[in-house]
């Protein structure tokens, strides 16, 4: 009987690890990866992932409709730290498995060449939303030998295909051969907030699915406050991150409306402070902000933002948008000890400069972690749809 009990525990045990493994491993909360060009050196995206996540359930807002602000706009800055959950339009394909049926190892799904990336949209003429639909028509479709009319969305392409469940001989269920995902999640920092409109940014940059390195195409989303319970500090070679925990008990901030090159946007459902800049701040366009010291805002324990210094190592003045528009380092002593530098989960932390917000953190170098990318601050602005007029200069002629 002890030994029973005994194999029951290690076998609930290895269950348990091969979850968490397999979690961590197809964790869907990692944007972008590793990337490197003989001219630049290799990069990481900051957003991170969790240890713990419950789906927020507040309505979504209204979409981004285009706006014309002053060119004296004065913003919020942000700091704090954000879990974001996102849903996706479909389903996503994120890989493809055998199945051991009566004729051998078959994979429907890819015989049916179900790319990596699809989304499925439409099955059997119904609407797919999420990834509870999709295993009912599996088994009635393989119950009565019935292959399932599939309708793909392939970039801007949409595309009809078919394909036959298979039954898995190990455990008698029917199967197509693909794996699937309806939503992805993790923590980042908002950036800032316009007190007039109530609309944000945050993160700097886009999220993308982690297997097929995709920006993910957003149906809905929603923001919420997050508290940071651990930092694993960066090293050469490795980006750290943020841990952090949400949950749905916990008050919405706002919608996502928008997942974008520059970030998410969306607008605010509840008031948020930082208890450092809480008052609105001018901003400073790509031309001019300088070379030398600055701020950026950003979490690293619990909600509390704090302010830590930076240096601007370089500035691009961008006529057209692009995510790396500043090279920063990190150079305060306390933020180094704490984290070794940029770490994930602190993407969309707003820089500030001479009392003007600049931009925000968007990338990690990876083998130097006290030093990464920065996004100009007018292009978030574009995409959370304000549009800033300038001011029209008069020439006095002589008559």
């Amino acid at each position: 009987m002890k030994k029973t009990k005994r194999q029951w525990i290690q076998h609930t045990f290895t269950l348990l690890a091969s979850f968490l493994f397999l979690l961590s491993f197809t964790n869907p909360f990692l944007t972008g990866g590793l990337s490197h060009s003989d001219a630049k050196p290799m990069v990481h995206d900051v957003f991170s992932n969790l240890i713990s996540l419950k789906t927020a359930s507040a309505e979504e807002s209204s979409s981004l409709e285009p706006i014309q602000r002053d060119e004296d706009i004065k913003l919020i800055p942000g700091g704090q730290s954000i879990g974001v959950q996102l849903e996706t339009v479909g389903v996503l394909v994120v890989g493809h498995h055998s199945i051991q049926g009566k004729e051998g190892a078959l994979s429907p799904g890819q015989d049916a060449k179900v790319l990596i990336g699809d989304m499925i949209v439409e099955i059997n003429g119904k609407p797919i939303k999420d990834m509870s639909q999709i295993k009912p028509l599996v088994n009635a479709a393989g119950k009565q030998n019935e292959a399932l009319k599939i309708k793909l969305k392939r970039g801007n392409e949409t595309l009809d295909t078919s394909l036959q469940p298979v039954q898995d001989e190990r455990d008698q269920q029917y199967k197509i051969g693909l794996y699937i995902r309806d939503s992805a999640a993790g923590i980042g920092t908002m950036t800032f907030h316009d007190p007039v409109s109530k609309r944000y940014g945050a993160l700097g940059h886009v999220i993308s699915d982690m297997d097929t390195k995709k920006p993910i195409e957003l149906m809905k989303g929603r923001i919420v406050r997050s508290s940071v319970v651990h930092i694993e500090k960066g090293n050469q070679g490795t980006p750290g991150e943020k841990q952090a925990r949400f949950s749905a008990d916990r008050n919405v901030i706002g919608s996502i409306v928008k997942n974008t090159p520059h970030g998410i946007f969306g607008v605010l459902e509840s008031k948020i402070t930082n208890d450092k800049y809480d008052e609105p701040l001018p901003i400073t366009r790509s031309d001019e902000v300088k070379e030398g010291p600055a701020k950026i805002l950003t979490v690293v324990a619990d909600e509390k933002v704090e302010e830590f210094d930076i240096e601007i190592v370089s500035s691009t003045p961008q006529e057209k948008p692009d995510i790396k528009g500043m090279v920063i380092k990190i150079t305060d002593p306390r933020l180094l000890e704490q984290t070794g530098g940029i770490v994930q989960g602190m993407s969309g932390s707003p820089i500030i400069q001479d009392g003007k917000i600049v931009g925000a953190v968007t990338h990690v170098f990876v083998n130097d972690p006290t030093s990464g990318y920065g996004v100009h601050i007018e292009w978030m602005l574009n995409d959370a749809g304000i549009t800033i007029n300038e001011k029209e200069e008069t020439i006095a002629q002589a008559s």
